[in-house]
């Protein structure tokens, strides 16, 4: 028996009050599957991503059990656990009320019933997740980006791999659901369909900037301190948090840099690391970046507007990322480009066409190109979360490891350091270091609170 809060008594006082609840469910709930053979999963983190994306794909699978949840506002954690119980009802046509909540992480990790962990949270607290999740012996699927800083994510990737414990960034992107197309277009260039790469072009949206915000009181179901993680305190706001009457609305925090880069990671930490995919580049990053970005001048929300970033690797390719580029990663050859999206299929042109050919003009001597028995042949991974509960149970790869996730991310913060401080930065990706410049160093960690550091 582990130590958990039920729901019941959630919803009826709204206290936090441990109890005893059944860690071992009937077969019959589940099918056919022995605990042997099944995924036991706890879920961190209990909003809009975990409910829509996280928890929904894992429900899909009889061969996973999602047996306790965790949340730092116990709105969330009871509507959490009232969610996993319906949809475990309704798959089963039984009645079902086992799922147990908890308010702090630890004690979940240290549930011997829990083979593996979903970290759904904000951005700022994924590194710390993962590196106490692997230390608890657990197998970890990580929403992106990987990390609030290159330094958390160098220690995210070297305690994954000295606990030997299996973790896939969500870089969805990569799988064969539900967009085969990006898989596709990185075996077409890294075959040579459009000739000698050159330049990639990757679109992304900036954020807007928000009013300014006063003070509120913390709410009593909130630990906002905790909340906060490793970063500064800061007076509490809703809009810096997230919303206390919704899940469906975009919470406040992913616009402010405290917690995270904006989009620059946000969407960025996918495109890019599409774009390494198909460069060969997984396992490194640019040598050389600079661009610039407009921020708001005033207002909580306070990450990047519009921009303009570039970066140059070692075998030069080179790299624009901007918003005024269309969403999607554009490889661009000496033969001809191609262009994906996750809203379209691949499309490609030859370069002998106009220069103003459409940007979706397809070139069906390239798309319909078949791949030889000799040529390049990428991983295809059926959808992440399949692909992770995979490698627990039958040791196959996962397609979005933790080093990979950990080079789209620090590319993108990369970028995100060019826009702050304007200049050109050379850059070491073996020793993850800029070459000469103290100052843009001194960017690639922050202060941790110490009670919350990793």
């Amino acid at each position: 028996m582990n130590q958990g809060i039920s729901r019941r008594g959630l919803i009826k006082s709204g206290a936090v009050a441990a109890i005893a609840a059944p860690t071992i469910v009937p077969s019959s709930v589940f099918g056919q599957n022995a605990p042997s053979n099944r995924v036991t999963v706890g879920a961190i983190g209990l909003g809009r991503i975990s409910r829509i994306h996280d928890m929904k794909e894992i429900h899909k699978h009889a061969d996973a059990q999602i047996v306790a949840v965790c949340d730092l506002d116990t709105k969330r954690l009871g509507a959490g656990m009232q969610l996993v119980d319906d949809r475990y009802a309704a798959s089963t046509g039984k009645n079902y009320s086992g799922t147990r909540g908890y308010t702090d992480y630890r004690e979940l990790l240290a549930a011997k019933d829990v083979d593996a962990v979903l970290i759904s949270t904000p951005d700022h607290q994924h590194a710390p997740l993962a590196v106490h999740a692997v230390g608890a012996g657990k197998h970890v699927y990580c929403q992106k980006p990987a990390s609030l800083t290159i330094a958390e994510g160098r220690k995210m990737s070297d305690a994954v791999k000295a606990s030997g414990k299996i973790l896939q960034i969500g870089s969805q992107q990569r799988g064969q659901e539900p967009w085969p197309q990006f898989h596709r277009a990185c075996e077409l260039v890294r075959n040579g369909r459009i000739g000698k790469l050159k330049h990639v072009e990757i679109g992304l949206p900036g954020d807007p900037s928000g009013p300014e915000a006063a003070e509120m009181p913390i709410p009593s179901n909130l630990n906002y301190d905790a909340w906060l993680g490793t970063t500064p305190e800061a007076y509490y706001t809703e809009i810096r948090v997230h919303p206390q009457a919704s899940f469906e609305d975009r919470p406040g925090w992913l616009r402010i840099e405290q917690f995270g880069a904006g989009m620059i990671t946000g969407w960025g930490a996918h495109h890019v690391d599409i774009a390494h995919w198909g460069m060969d580049m997984e396992h490194s990053g640019p040598v050389e970046i600079w661009g610039t970005a407009e921020f708001p001048k005033s207002g909580l929300w306070d990450v990047h507007g519009p921009f303009e970033t570039h970066a140059r690797y070692a075998n030069g390719v080179t790299m624009t990322i901007s918003g005024v580029l269309p969403n999607g990663v554009k490889f661009i050859g000496d033969k001809g480009w191609i262009f994906v999206t996750r809203t379209g299929q691949v499309s490609a042109s030859d370069p002998s066409k106009a220069s103003d050919v459409p940007l979706l003009a397809s070139d069906q001597k390239i798309l319909d190109s078949v791949i030889g028995p000799n040529e390049v042949h990428l991983y295809k991974s059926p959808e992440q979360h399949r692909n992770w509960l995979d490698a627990i149970l039958k040791g196959v790869p996962v397609s979005a490891p933790a080093e990979i996730g950990h080079r789209a991310c620090s590319t993108c913060l990369l970028h995100h350091i060019a826009m702050k401080t304007g200049r050109r930065l050379k850059w070491d990706p073996k020793a993850e270091r800029f070459i000469g410049d103290d100052a843009a160093n001194a960017m690639l960690e922050r202060p941790q609170r110490a009670k919350y550091a990793i």
